[in-house]
């Protein structure tokens, strides 16, 4: 019965900034060395779980209403709330991905591309942000910078799905088909 006792009575591990950076390298490094999107998807999970992390009931509520403004339209609402956001919390890398999402949908890449490097600043291996990255570049031309953010993309997320085709591509309009 002592050991029952002394067993509950030992606290939780604290959740820590160090730790959760732990856990997210340790499934960065599983992500990189998954052979399927099956495999993948409970780590992108559970990434993106540690990615929505504020540590702030305030944040949280801000990002689920940036969400919803998205779906409903609001495009003005969602970028004021973005803009909250990263006011409140600029050291947060996924409300620059929120805040970029919200400039990408209102069409002002150069803002979506600002967000998404301050996102990938905090968290260099945002696989979204760089998705992002790559696609602005694609569809404004900039084939090179698109297939070094696809490669950099596969790098982290092997199994993201149409990277290594979207490479494939890029590669075949930079280079040329060859002979």
């Amino acid at each position: 019965m002592a050991g029952a006792e002394t067993a509950a009575k030992v606290p939780e591990p604290e959740d820590t900034p160090a730790q959760r950076r732990r856990s997210l390298d340790d499934l960065y490094a599983h992500l990189a060395a998954i052979g399927s999107e099956d495999e993948a998807a409970p780590l992108v999970l559970a990434i993106e779980r540690l990615w929505l992390y504020s540590g702030s009931d305030t944040i949280d509520v801000l990002m689920e209403r940036v969400l919803k403004a998205v779906g409903e339209q609001r495009l003005d609402l969602a970028e004021k709330l973005s803009e909250a956001i990263v006011g409140m919390a600029p050291r947060f890398a996924e409300a620059w991905n929120r805040r970029a999402l919200v400039a990408y949908l209102r069409d002002d890449y150069a803002a979506a591309l600002y967000a998404l490097r301050r996102a990938l600043a905090l968290e260099p291996n945002h696989f979204k942000a760089l998705d992002g990255i790559a696609h602005i570049m694609r569809e404004t031309g900039e084939k090179k910078a698109a297939l070094d953010a696809y490669r950099k993309l596969l790098d982290v997320h092997p199994q993201w799905s149409g990277a290594g085709e979207a490479v494939e591509e890029l590669k075949r309009e930079i280079e040329g088909q060859g002979i």
